[in-house]
């Protein structure tokens, strides 16, 4: 089995800081006096990728800020620095690390920030999933495609079976790359984005299928395999799960004037009531765009919209559930994690260094590489 591992390295210098619960006593000010302290000191050698739905505090330290696509690509430009600091979850963590130079050193500041979505498809799993299609269907014409939501060893499943990986932001032009090739695509992990993007290109809802992973045939008969394009992982996002139809009601109630902006990994039901639906990158850049005094109702992660209110207090802008969604990993990068991160490397010392081993790594490349070409 392809497995991703977690390997320390020995420090340069003698002697070790102080541990986690010591930076978690500190002072948030002095935290943030320490970080961009040491954030000077490691200067150009460092660069720091700052996923979107990260928290304010930790997000200004960020050299870049982006969504999976957007922090993939560019992590793959920067092979000039020699460490990377993933202030987002592990997954993406992972895709830099495969797609930097093997010097570059990537760094997680906790090694528990993971993602729901991207534990519901484990490699047996898909492993058994094939083999099972293999007993109905002929596989060579099943093209598999992953979320980037996803651990390295399934790019690398992908890679090595001619497929690719996608992001919210090009997932319609990886499923046309995969149907141009093969006339069935298994799409994990998950559903609702694979279901929304394959409606939106005239796929109908009984050509496609839902593979539970816990049952035989995924809970399908052999016809129905047999019939569907599309097999869905049954997966989903925990954030955007919780955006209901009666939330986009409510707004449209109380605010009919009000724009609906949703993710693509939100239910159907969401979807086909929003006004508009696309990556998180497209959301910022709608919100960016819209007019003074527009108003707006968007469903995606809490910390992102919170921000999007605070940069455009010229418009109106609520959060679409009636609940706290955000992301609960990646919230457990915070800064006395980046601190004692960032502060090991000032004293020569790589704390929870991300690396992934041969062949996943190449593999995975192969089908991270596909998936940059298509967008």
């Amino acid at each position: 089995m392809r497995v991703t591992i977690l390997e320390p390295r020995t420090a340069d210098r003698k002697g070790e800081l102080a541990d986690i619960s010591y930076y978690r006593s500190l002072p948030q000010q002095e935290l943030v006096e320490r970080c961009w302290q040491a954030k000077r000191q490691l200067g150009e050698q460092l660069l720091i990728l700052g996923h979107h739905y990260q928290q304010d505090e930790v997000i200004q330290f960020a050299d870049l800020r982006g969504d999976s696509y957007k922090l993939s690509s560019e992590a793959a430009k920067h092979a000039e620095c020699r460490y990377i600091v993933f202030c987002g979850v592990h997954f993406m963590a992972e895709t830099a690390d495969i797609l930097t130079p093997p010097e570059v050193v990537v760094i997680l500041p906790d090694l528990t920030a993971g993602c729901s979505m991207a534990d519901m498809a484990d490699l047996d799993s898909v492993e058994s999933a094939w083999e099972q299609l293999g007993e109905v269907v002929d596989t060579s014409d099943i093209m598999p495609v992953t979320y980037i939501n996803s651990t390295a060893d399934l790019k690398a499943f992908c890679g090595e079976l001619g497929g690719l990986v996608c992001t919210s932001s090009n997932a319609r032009a990886a499923l046309e790359w995969a149907f141009a090739r093969r006339s069935k695509v298994l799409f994990f992990p998950d559903q609702h984005l694979g279901r929304n993007t394959a409606r939106r290109m005239g796929i109908p809802l009984d050509a496609m299928c839902v593979w539970d992973p816990e049952l035989p045939l995924g809970g399908n008969n052999a016809d129905t395999l047999r019939r569907c394009q599309l097999i869905l992982w049954k997966g989903h996002c925990s954030v955007h799960q919780m955006f209901k139809p009666q939330h986009v009601a409510w707004f449209r109630q109380h605010y009919p004037d009000i724009k609906i902006l949703v993710h693509p990994e939100c239910m159907m039901e969401v979807v086909d009531q929003a006004d508009l639906v696309g990556s998180t990158e497209f959301i910022i850049k709608t919100i960016r765009q819209a007019p003074p005094g527009s108003r707006w109702a968007i469903g995606t992660e809490l910390h992102l919209v919170n921000r999007l209110k605070n940069e455009h207090p010229d418009k109106e802008i609520h959060f679409l559930s009636t609940m706290v969604c955000m992301c609960a990993t990646m919230y457990r990068i915070d800064l006395p994690h980046l601190c004692w991160a960032l502060e090991n490397l000032v004293a020569g010392r790589v704390v929870n260094e991300i690396k992934v081993p041969e062949p996943t790594r190449t593999w995975a490349r192969i089908a991270l590489e596909r998936m940059l070409q298509v967008h």
